[in-house]
């Protein structure tokens, strides 16, 4: 069964042109092909990343949030109790008067005492502030790095200015060594953030919005690299990339109390948010994506369904969060 779903899924119909299979992609003539199995390198790269990720949290992230002030509170531990910790974790966080005064019972304790175990038990669920500033540090970190790699990577070739440029010669485009690990990071970052949803900050307003993002950009990353789409994959992580280092930005200097230096970051964020999210991405990336290729051939392929489906569930990810940041900045100009 998985060796037919496997020759199902690699079907040249779903990946290529007309008369192309998959011989034409190797390696020859100075053309150098990206190769699915490549992507096996996306996982210990993200290994990689945790590791860089630890240190530069522990090392870099801490001393920075002390120098602006940012206090690590220290929580009491609640006394060990299973029956409290099962109830806790099966049942309800947050017990009725009458339930606390069953297991107060069960426990031969006080009803006061059991209030407390809650209360501080509840209170170890919430990351504290210098946790938050750390991930916060690491996301900047990464944004910021991969926009200035992703500039450099692409400053200076045709399709940077020409988005015509993506699809000339397609499908024999060379892969380039910039191209080659602008994708292993950029892959490996959100399989670490997957890999760390557990122990990340929880976002109660868009937690399943950020998963279904991670996935998609996955998806959409593998899937390109394997079909070769990579000119304009690079273009669209650089496009998500340049918004996201001003928020973490924001949040960093949010949680340190800098108001209006936050206040001005956040600001900046959503001029770049709009620009990118809401303007490039469906009118540059898009138009590239959806009208564009149809010039070059009649007969679209699968993966052209494939890809600008999950293309568009990102740019509905892009119109929810537009909408949330819209609200923010309404408060702020005439709420205060």
């Amino acid at each position: 069964i998985l060796k037919t779903l496997n020759s199902w899924f690699w079907w040249e119909n779903i990946w290529m042109p007309i008369n192309c299979t998959w011989e034409h992609f190797v390696d020859r003539d100075g053309l150098v092909f990206p190769k699915p199995h490549q992507l096996y390198a996306t996982i210990p790269c993200a290994l990689v990343l945790l590791i860089i990720r630890f240190f530069s949290e522990r090392y870099v992230a801490i001393p920075l949030a002390k120098a602006l002030g940012i206090k690590n509170v220290r929580r009491v531990k609640p006394q060990p109790n299973p029956v409290l910790e099962t109830y806790f974790r099966e049942c309800s966080k947050h017990p009725s008067q009458s339930e606390i005064q069953g297991l107060a019972k069960k426990c031969n304790c006080t009803v006061r005492l059991v209030e407390k175990w809650f209360r501080r038990r509840r209170n170890l669920e919430i990351p504290t502030v210098l946790r938050k500033f750390q991930e916060a540090f690491w996301r900047f970190s990464f944004y910021l790095t991969s926009s200035i790699a992703g500039f450099i990577f692409l400053y200076d070739k045709p399709w940077f200015y020409d988005i015509w440029q993506t699809w000339v010669g397609y499908p024999f485009q060379t892969l380039l060594p910039s191209q080659y690990w602008y994708y292993m990071a950029e892959i490996g970052f959100y399989w670490s953030l997957l890999f760390t949803l557990g122990i990340d900050n929880k976002r109660k307003a868009d937690f399943l919005a950020h998963v279904i993002h991670h996935l998609a950009a996955i998806g959409l990353m593998s899937g390109s690299w394997c079909g070769n789409y990579v000119r304009l994959g690079t273009l669209v992580m650089f496009v998500h990339d340049t918004a996201d280092f001003w928020l973490e930005a924001a949040k960093m200097f949010n949680y340190a109390h800098w108001e209006k230096t936050c206040n001005m970051l956040f600001i900046i964020f959503s001029i770049a948010f709009f620009i990118t999210r809401i303007i490039l991405f469906p009118f540059w990336i898009l138009r590239a994506t959806l009208y564009q290729p149809t010039y070059y051939s009649t007969t679209p392929v699968i993966a052209y369904f494939l890809f600008n489906g999950q293309l568009l569930i990102l740019q509905g990810l892009h119109l929810y969060w537009g909408y949330l940041i819209f609200k923010i900045l309404r408060r702020f100009i005439f709420l205060k």
